[in-house]
């Protein structure tokens, strides 16, 4: 694996196991379509973004100081660090 630029975007504040979803508190601006690392002390993975939420409705670009949902294809744990893959 190659040693990605990446840009800190957010921290996991909340993990729903049975749903897969995580709750981000982001610092950056995040879009549908971003490739995103979800990097912890265990956690350690890359995705894209296919959805995020914000109070049960959809949307595509969130920016910082939005909690986001955020479908995540693994689990994740509070205080995971979330960056955005830069190309």
């Amino acid at each position: 694996m190659t040693d990605q630029e990446k840009k800190l975007v957010g921290k996991i504040t909340h993990y729903y196991g049975k749903i897969g979803v995580a709750v981000v508190e982001l610092s950056d601006e995040l879009s549908v379509g971003d490739t995103i690392s979800i990097e912890g002390n265990v956690t350690n993975f890359q995705q894209t973004v296919d959805s995020m939420e914000i109070e049960h409705k959809q949307i595509k670009t969130a920016k910082a100081g939005d909690a986001i949902g955020l479908k995540v294809k693994d689990k994740v744990r509070e205080g995971d660090s979330v960056y955005k893959v830069l190309a």
